[in-house]
């Protein structure tokens, strides 16, 4: 079956950097358009970022532009976000998931992995 498998969270301090993977099995990954999102206490899961099945686009909320970048290696089956100069309000779980060549919906999604962020 189909897993994605977030790992690289953790408690960091404000300014900090953080990396996050997710790696794919059980599908073509590089069919696939991949995406990051974030769940608050409290609030709703909120889009971070994408990138295309090819790696050829991304995309970004505006609440992590000039910060977070988003990159993917087809031959591993994995994609990363690579969060600079965390704020404490960047503190949620993030999650990855994986939308078959950007159509729709995202179809498979992660167990995500909890970022904090000390002030």
């Amino acid at each position: 079956q189909v897993q994605l498998v977030e790992s690289g969270g953790g408690l960091v301090q404000a300014g900090d950097s953080l990396r996050l993977s997710c790696t794919a099995s059980g599908l073509i990954f590089r069919n696939y358009d991949m995406g990051w999102f974030r769940q608050a206490p409290g609030k709703e899961r909120e889009f971070v970022g994408s990138i295309g099945w090819s790696g050829g686009s991304t995309s970004y909320a505006d609440s992590g532009k000039g910060r977070f970048t988003i990159s993917r290696d087809n031959a591993k089956n994995m994609v990363t976000l690579q969060m600079n100069s965390l704020k404490p309000e960047d503190a949620a779980v993030y999650y990855c998931a994986a939308n078959y060549f950007g159509l729709g919906k995202y179809d498979y999604w992660g167990q995500g992995t909890q970022v904090t962020v000390s002030s």
